[in-house]
């Protein structure tokens, strides 16, 4: 599985900002609310850090031989998965808040109820936090590499080579 590329985080996090401005925009115009999410989604985004973070500081300490059971490796890959929904999650409700903050920003002086400007600014904090703990637990569940496979030659710049005629497979044939 490939890491997150932060990149395309960022370029997520830029489109959705734009919508979430254009969204703000048009609920003025038309006085609707502003489409903000409520406060209680901190609580939640705040449980999913707190799961992301426990299971990938289970799968780190693994790594690290400071445990001696051996860990699942389904649960090993659900805190891979879980970790970059969290990332995706996180840029998505980074992006979203943080058009309505900027559109909000604009009229700050003039609005006499700026509690939506602070929470749409809570929610993209929120958003913030998930995806620097989801690119962090990502980076816990990476596996160094073995040192017998950088003596052995089979792996040439990250790509494997075909096996020779010698014998050289992955099994043994004795």
């Amino acid at each position: 599985m490939k890491l997150t590329n932060p990149l395309l985080l960022l370029a997520i996090a830029v489109v959705l900002a734009v919508a979430g401005w254009f969204a703000t925009v048009m609920a003025g115009r038309y006085s609707l609310a502003t489409p903000v999410l409520p406060l209680t989604g901190l609580l939640t985004m705040g449980v999913i850090v707190v799961l992301t973070l426990v299971l990938g500081i289970r799968v780190l300490r693994w790594r690290n031989g400071k445990k001696k059971k051996i860990l699942n490796p389904i649960l090993a890959a659900w805190t891979l998965v879980l970790a970059q929904a969290c990332a995706y999650t996180g840029t998505v409700l980074l992006g979203w808040h943080a058009g309505i903050v900027i559109e909000q920003l604009r009229l700050w002086n003039l609005r006499s109820n700026q509690d939506i400007t602070w929470q749409a600014l809570a929610m993209a904090g929120g958003g913030l936090i998930m995806v620097v703990v989801g690119l962090v637990v990502e980076r816990f569940c990476r596996i160094p590499p073995e040192d017998g496979d950088a003596e052995s030659g089979h792996e040439v710049q990250g790509k494997r080579n075909k096996p020779s005629a010698e014998g050289e497979y992955a099994y043994r044939s004795d």
